[in-house]
């Protein structure tokens, strides 16, 4: 066996208690190093995350305009000019960050051009200083969306789990919103020194928030931001539907609305004549008779206005049986909606009062129109043909509708399936010319009065089941008899003999 010298001994001993000394002094050396990179690497992170925020609202950044431009250059761009509208100017002083110190709410019907407006002077500018993002009913779509448009990802990317750091995204949706907020008024409150405008955000669609206390309060973290950021950075919002705008009243003080309406006869037929001068190059004397036939019927909203113009000509289908079948479209679907059911059941007694209500006011608007036409006709004779009058479409103020309807809850329903569109001064109408000339022909059809009364009185007697109570006698035999005595005056005369 070999035995180690004493010298050797004390030599090993002397390095074995040299390393344990050494080793709290690394592992302290360690966990220094640790934590200085561990701020490092947060202060860097979040300046990282503060430009590339910035960086979304560079020139040609934003995805939904690098959608539409990614179209527009692979179609014919002869055949997609469009009318500009009277309200574009205002619209790009808005979106260029010429108006300050408010946010903005445009209000109008589904394909009244609002989000062609915006996208014109988004790209007049290549989306400077603009970022834009769409609402969705789930906020957790609503929070991709809007990270997405602002070039940030909610500490996804972040390596700071490393660091036992308790993980952002146990909040919900809601307190990512709010973050991502926070971190859009650093960078706007920094970019506007420089700048000298605002940042624009344009959250579009508004109205597919569900109106429920989720959706409400998302809506109202957007305004609380749209009041205070008016001077440095602005909200935009687009909606179809009233109820957002109903909500948004109550706390606004900046807020600035535009109601976006369909063109007058005018402003339409012009439209039309140019959107198929771009793609026929050449218009006949009977095309212009079959367009001014057409517009009569399609009104003046912009998407029908395009089927009318432009589809017609790929299809060879002439102007005024393209405005017939988009009737005929209107009028089916609207049936489907609202469509009356005689002798119906219990089961679908609250659908049915519904429609009954609704075509009370569409019944109500149909007779407005036909004293418009009276009037017209009158006017006709009085200052010739030319010289009549054009009729706006026939309008009622909001509280009348619903003293129409007889029920107060039926009006935002109507208004979120199109049938109907609410302004900004409260005056309810058809929601398009082809909703009203399809309630027209329903209304006008024979026996339509007696089919609606015959439902309403239906629903009288289902509701009047569901009121009545039955009694039921039990151990009674042939030959007995039951007495029901109802003595309204009983209580009195008991008073009475107890006094």
């Amino acid at each position: 066996m070999n035995v180690l010298k004493p010298s050797i001994y004390h030599s090993i001993h002397q390095v074995e208690g040299a390393l344990e000394q050494q080793v709290p002094v690394v592992h302290s050396n360690s966990q220094a190093l640790l934590f200085i990179g561990g701020i490092a690497y947060l202060r860097w992170y979040k300046k990282n995350v503060l430009d590339k925020i910035e960086l979304a609202f560079e020139p040609g950044y934003d995805p939904a305009l690098e959608v539409a431009e990614h179209y527009h250059t692979r179609a014919d761009t002869s055949s997609e000019k469009h009318m500009k509208r009277r309200e574009q100017d205002q619209i790009d002083r808005i979106i260029h960050g010429e108006e300050v110190g408010h946010y903005y709410v445009l209000l109008g019907p589904k394909g009244a051009g609002k989000g062609t407006m915006i996208f014109d002077s988004m790209a007049a500018i290549q989306a400077d200083g603009v970022a834009m993002c769409d609402a969705h009913p789930d906020l957790e779509v609503f929070r991709l969306r809007l990270g997405k448009a602002l070039n940030y990802e909610y500490n996804e990317d972040s390596q700071t789990g490393l660091f036992q750091r308790r993980d952002p995204r146990e909040g919900g949706a809601a307190l990512d919103i709010e973050r991502a907020l926070n971190k859009l008024e650093k960078v706007a409150l920094r970019v506007s020194r420089r700048r000298h405008k605002p940042l624009i955000l344009i959250v579009n669609n508004v109205h597919y928030f569900n109106n429920d206390e989720a959706g409400r309060n998302m809506l109202l973290q957007l305004q609380q931001r749209a009041e205070a950021w008016a001077a440095s950075g602005m909200l935009l919002t687009s909606l179809d539907d009233f109820w957002p705008f109903f909500v948004m009243r109550k706390v606004a003080s900046r807020m600035h609305v535009f109601s976006i309406s369909d063109l007058d006869t005018r402003e339409a037929l012009h439209a039309c004549i140019r959107m198929r001068a771009n793609v026929k190059k050449q218009i006949e004397h009977h095309d212009h008779d079959q367009i001014k036939e057409a517009v009569s019927i399609v009104g003046g909203r912009l998407s029908y206005l395009n089927k009318v113009g432009k589809f017609m000509v790929a299809t060879s289908v002439d102007a005024l049986e393209m405005s017939n079948s988009l009737l005929e479209i209107e009028k089916a679907w609207l049936l489907s909606q609202i469509g009356l059911i005689q002798d119906c059941d219990d089961d679908v007694m609250d659908e049915q009062k519904w429609s009954s209500c609704s075509w009370l006011l569409l019944q109500e608007f149909v007779k407005m129109r036909q004293e418009q036409e009276e009037e017209r006709r009158l006017q006709s004779e009085k200052y010739g043909k030319d010289e009549s009058p054009e009729f706006p479409m026939p309008s009622i103020p909001y509280h009348k509708c619903r003293q129409i309807m007889t029920r107060a809850d039926f009006l935002e329903e109507l208004d979120r399936v199109n049938i109907v569109s609410i302004d900004v001064n409260h005056n309810v109408r058809p929601d398009s010319m082809l909703i009203l000339l399809a309630a027209r022909q329903v209304v006008e059809t024979e026996g339509f009065e007696e089919v609606l009364n015959s439902v309403r009185d239906r629903i009288d007697e289902i509701e009047s089941l569901h009121r009545t109570r039955e009694l039921t006698f039990k151990d009674v035999d042939k030959g007995d008899r039951i007495r029901l005595v109802v003595d309204k005056g009983g209580a009195e005369l008991l008073e009475s003999r107890q006094s």
